[in-house]
């Protein structure tokens, strides 16, 4: 199934990268990788364990229930208000405009999600306007943030940096049509649609109002839209880890296994390409010919473990989902299919 996101000339112009990591997008979808069995793993599994070590010692289990029951990894859907636009600037302006809320949209959208599954009586109490049960739901976003977010956020930061690294540059040189573009095989754009891997088949016509592009840590395989298509439109979309955040016992051992699976300095450039990069910038990162560097690349792309772009001049290289599985022991996601 896929979501077919139309773009006008106008919306072209106001398609954008989110400058950081969205706190409550990261949040909700961290609590994902909690709460889901064999989600993400083995990439969050260090994580996973901290985690969960922090959220007991600080006995925040009903802060989670009550967030994973708003916004559940199973159903598919979770309200849009737990997500506003406002959160581009910050938890704190995120939690404001939570409070903000219209209260015929928490009624309408937790009426949708009880046709999900039937809810507590404390959801039900929020959707038929307990102003109250908001600020409990504020309360909770602060308190896991704080538990299991904020302690990583560096780390978080640095990975969707990388990725927004690469997105800049390709919007730079190649710009949005370039941009778009980039995000094969994950999303498919064929002007003027863009066709991303989703849970349920749907359009989406942006009528001008653009489309924020949020590289999410913690966003697993598919992106994520909202459900509103009249609500300001963002896209969420899982970014690439690098090596580090994959388990210990991983990192041990893969070093070796891919030596000898593609030969040492094959296996080197598969791992370089975790950050995206030129042929000429390969082979300085790793000390290299450049025409040992673009035979190492030849093969990877024909193994369909590595990617390359065109922008203008200059040929850009990254790993494909497979190039990744390998290199850090994790299943590729699905192709976009229609």
């Amino acid at each position: 199934m896929v979501l077919r996101i139309h773009l006008t000339a106008r919306d072209l112009a106001r398609v954008h990268l989110a400058r950081e990591p969205d706190p409550v997008w990261e949040t909700l979808l961290g609590l994902h990788q909690l709460t889901t069995p064999r989600r993400g793993l083995p990439v969050f599994a260090p994580w996973r364990r901290s985690a969960r070590a922090r959220l007991a010692e600080e006995h925040l289990a009903g802060p989670v229930r009550m967030l994973s029951t708003l916004a559940p990894a199973s159903a598919g859907y979770w309200p849009d208000f737990l997500t506003p636009d406002a959160s581009a600037d910050g938890l704190g302006a995120a939690i404001e405009a939570l409070h903000a809320t219209p209260g015929q949209q928490v009624r309408q959208e937790m009426h949708r999600l009880a046709d999900s599954y039937p809810l507590p009586q404390w959801a039900r109490a929020l959707a038929g306007g307990e102003r109250h049960r908001m600020e409990e739901v504020a309360t909770a976003f602060r308190l896991v943030h704080r538990a299991v977010i904020a302690p990583g956020w560096t780390g978080a930061a640095m990975t969707t940096e990388a990725d927004r690294a690469m997105r800049t540059r390709v919007l730079r040189d190649r710009g949005v049509h370039g941009l778009l573009d980039s995000f094969r095989p994950l999303m498919d754009w064929r002007p003027p649609v863009l066709h991303v891997r989703y849970p349920e088949d749907r359009d989406l016509h942006l009528g001008g109002r653009g489309l924020r592009l949020i590289p999410s840590h913690f966003c697993w395989h598919t992106p994520i839209a909202l459900a509103d298509p009249a609500l300001p439109q963002v896209l969420a979309y899982p970014v690439a880890h690098p090596p580090s955040w994959a388990p210990a016992v991983t990192r041990d051992r893969h070093p070796k296994a891919l030596a000898a699976l593609l030969g040492r300095t094959r296996a080197r450039v598969l791992a370089a390409l975790d950050t995206t990069a030129t042929t000429g910038e390969l082979a300085q990162r790793l000390k290299i010919s450049a025409s040992s560097a673009s035979e190492h690349i030849t093969a990877l792309r024909e193994a369909n473990l590595a990617h390359s772009q065109r922008a203008r001049a200059q040929v850009i290289h990254t790993l494909t989902p497979l190039g990744t599985a390998l290199l850090h022991g994790e299943l590729p996601p699905h192709p976009v299919t229609d």
